[in-house]
């Protein structure tokens, strides 16, 4: 399998999560793609000091050879996929109430018996 392939097969699955398996529906919100050049810009920093500065090689037959900043646009895809499949299962979490309840750094029952320790 190509680094094309394998990169175009990641975003279809991150896609697919997001739309019909989780249906959080990121791809179809304004505030989504507002945002995600702001990722895509950092990303192409560090991909273009990888890449630049030969940390990380590719196989140019496994890619397109299009490349931006240094890195092959593959890397993009790669990026869109891990992001948006990141945040479908954060956001499906949180409807869930799982990040709601118990607030940070009250959840934990060590975390509750150290502040009853310290309060006393």
């Amino acid at each position: 399998m190509t680094y094309t392939t394998a990169a175009v097969l990641g975003v279809a699955g991150a896609v697919l999560v997001d739309l019909a398996v989780l249906r959080t529906r990121l791809v179809r919100r304004r505030v989504f793609w507002a945002t995600y050049p702001i990722v895509v810009f950092f990303q192409l920093i560090s991909n273009g000091i990888l890449t630049g500065r030969n940390i990380v090689r590719y196989d140019p037959a496994a890619i397109i050879g299009l490349r931006l900043v240094y890195a092959p646009v593959e890397d993009l895809l790669f990026g869109f996929a891990l992001v948006l499949f990141s945040l479908s299962v954060w956001v499906w979490l949180g409807r869930r109430g799982v990040q709601r309840t118990p607030a940070a750094g009250t959840g934990s029952p060590l975390l509750r018996l150290l502040h009853r320790r310290r309060s006393r």
